[in-house]
């Protein structure tokens, strides 16, 4: 049964495809000041990412303003894993960096320190 393992794991080996990134510079960017949602079907994973553009100010008034969105990112299953995993080495790495702090967790209800 091992061997038959063996031959399993090998052909699944040479089914796997190479994939070479290849750059696009005429690819768009779309800039965000803010993530609107984010929600999961479980099928695919929506992100909608928003610009905020802040109204006329006037004197005596609060400042007032309003959230667009700015694009919509839907991903498969397998994109949405790898961007999670990709977001949080690269919190790691901001935190390493100092410019993010681990939040603590507070306690959990009933137990004191």
């Amino acid at each position: 049964m091992a061997e038959n393992d063996k031959k399993t794991s090998e052909a699944a080996a040479r089914q796997r495809a190479t994939v070479r990134y290849v750059d696009n510079p005429s690819c768009a960017e779309t800039f965000a000041d803010s993530v609107n949602s984010v929600f999961f079907d479980g099928q695919t994973m929506r992100i909608e990412f928003g610009i905020t553009r802040m109204d006329e100010m006037k004197k005596d008034q609060a400042l007032t303003g309003r959230r667009y969105p700015a694009c919509r990112l839907v991903l498969a299953p397998a994109a949405a894993i790898d961007l999670i995993n990709k977001m949080q080495q690269t919190a790691q790495a901001l935190q390493q960096a100092g410019l993010v702090k681990q939040q603590e967790k507070p306690p959990a209800p009933g137990k004191k320190n």
